[in-house]
């Protein structure tokens, strides 16, 4: 525990609660709603009245940033929690059951792998149609392999040791050889990669939503915020891009803060 207790990790962990709280208490923050518009203040450039000024349709940027966390902070979680259960579920199978099944499993997720995960995503979502929940499954389904991939690695090398043939001897049933004698020993770096994933999560649901497959308006997601007013920076008006920017990125790197703690910590 003390060596989680560094300042890397630390400051990854503040900018991720951060925006759990704007997440959770949004509508208590914001102290506009972010979804009047208010043609009149069009494009106002950041004041007093509007901190960070105000989009081409004038609502408040400043109140959209912070109801665009809930958007984001409620797909990616989800499902970088699906791709984990999936993920290690078909990792502890192909590690452990070894022969065809590891052999073509593998092969299975070694061709999903081959491909552009992002162009995946866009093809599934183009046949689906987007919306939050559809998102969510997309994403899942393509984190699953990577996370399966790193489940195997740690559980091939499990099986090598002596608890696995000695619970084997005991006649013990395969799932519970899996779940309960494997599982708890590939926890570290399981949880490592299940961080990384959750900061590549992030990132995609905002270049799907930039892209228009993801989160659809007129919600404050700070993906889709870029994508209506990125044409407005050559005008002039970065404020309108710049702040979601930002609101990504920080999230973003205050994962990636809490992956890099959690590896050293478990090395």
């Amino acid at each position: 525990m003390r060596r989680l207790l560094r300042p890397g990790f630390l400051a990854g962990l503040a900018i991720v609660a951060f925006w759990a709280v704007c997440a959770v208490l949004g509508p208590w923050l914001e102290p506009q709603n972010p979804y009047r518009d208010d043609l009149m203040n069009a494009l106002a450039r950041p004041s007093a009245a509007h901190w960070f000024g105000t989009d081409q349709i004038g609502r408040d940027i400043f109140s959209r940033i912070i109801a665009g966390a809930r958007p984001i902070l409620s797909v990616a979680p989800l499902a970088t929690l699906l791709a984990t259960l999936c993920g290690t579920s078909l990792g502890l199978l192909t590690g452990y059951a070894g022969g065809w099944t590891d052999a073509l499993l593998s092969r299975l997720i070694e061709v999903i792998l081959a491909l552009p995960l992002i162009v995946v995503a866009l093809v599934v979502l183009v046949a689906l149609g987007p919306s939050p929940l559809n998102v969510t499954v997309v994403i899942a389904l393509v984190f699953t392999p990577i996370i399966a991939r790193t489940v195997r690695s740690a559980v091939l090398a499990e099986c090598k040791l002596d608890y696995v043939p000695a619970a084997q001897l005991r006649s013990e049933r395969a799932l519970h050889i899996m779940f309960v004698e494997i599982l708890p020993n590939v926890l570290p770096p399981l949880l490592v990669e299940v961080t990384v994933r959750l900061g590549y999560a992030i990132f995609t649901v905002a270049s799907l939503s930039f892209l228009g497959f993801g989160i659809q308006p007129p919600s404050p997601d700070w993906g889709l915020a870029i994508a209506e007013n990125y044409g407005l920076i050559v005008g002039g008006y970065g404020w309108t891009v710049g702040f979601a920017a930002l609101a990504t990125a920080s999230l973003v790197v205050g994962v990636n803060l809490i992956a890099e703690g959690l590896q050293e910590a478990l090395q």
